[in-house]
């Protein structure tokens, strides 16, 4: 108890016993179960959690999802890594660790990452320069889903950050007739971005050392472009029943799949 974070073997080798003995004591006697911190922004409102509500009611067609990610020249541990045990009652810590890296903006839809962008060294994603990937995106989908573009049938779907709220952004999306789905308010467990597509490229880039922007670029690059459609696939479907596990906590938080 004085140091959660111990891995099974660790522990068997301490007390003198097997793995198996150790992981049944742990999990069956005891009640343990190995779990990854989780990170919540902020208690809920009643209001907000209406709002959580009666959004995802709403979200019942596919849509275009964006955000953005730092990929780091060296990062330390995964959500696993840091996992640590607690029995049922108790509650998980939550900790992070920020190093140098670039800032990669994605926009994927149900069949692969439709596009993305790096942004140059010494940006920030401020609203003048989100109109610009915006702009780069709107040719994006003309290129690649022309279906879509004739049929004026594609949605964006992006979070409630201030760049991508902000007038300029709301005026602009407006303008051009591009439809947004509504975001539920400080709810990352509801963002595709967050709880599959940026796991899977951080995972494959943990440990890894690189020495300049440019391998950084290059190695995110490769792994995104690795992932197939089918995966793709599955996370809208993730998403959709993340939807109906919100509706049916009516609103609050849930634990993640």
């Amino acid at each position: 108890m004085e140091d959660r974070r111990l891995a099974i073997h660790e522990v068997a080798d301490e007390v003198g016993i097997s793995r198996c003995s150790t992981n049944t004591i742990l999990t069956e006697d005891l009640g343990m179960r190995r779990v990854a911190a989780k990170f919540v922004p902020k208690l809920l409102s009643p209001e907000q959690q209406q709002l959580c509500f009666e959004v995802t009611q709403v979200m019942l067609e596919c849509a275009y999802r964006g955000d953005e990610l730092w990929v780091y020249g060296y990062d330390l541990e995964t959500k696993v890594q840091a996992s640590q045990w607690k029995h049922e009652a108790q509650k998980s810590t939550t900790g992070s660790e920020k190093c140098e890296g670039d800032t990669d903006c994605f926009f994927f839809d149900y069949r692969r990452v439709l596009h993305h962008e790096y942004t140059p060294l010494g940006q920030t994603v401020n609203k003048e320069y989100y109109q610009e990937v915006l702009c780069h995106l709107r040719d994006a989908v003309w290129r690649k889903r022309l279906e879509l573009w004739d049929a004026h049938s594609w949605q964006l779907h992006h979070d409630n950050a201030p760049t991508h709220s902000s007038h300029l952004i709301q005026s602009f999306l407006a303008k051009h007739g591009i439809p947004q789905l509504r975001q539920a308010p400080c709810s990352r467990d509801m963002s595709p971005c967050v709880f599959w597509l940026f796991p899977i490229l951080k995972t494959q880039l943990k440990s890894c050392r690189f020495d300049s922007c440019e391998d950084i670029i290059q190695n995110a690059t490769a792994q995104l472009h690795a992932i197939q459609k089918e995966p793709f696939q599955n996370c809208f479907q993730r998403w959709k029943d993340r939807w109906a596990k919100c509706v049916e906590s009516q609103g609050a938080y849930f634990e993640g799949d």
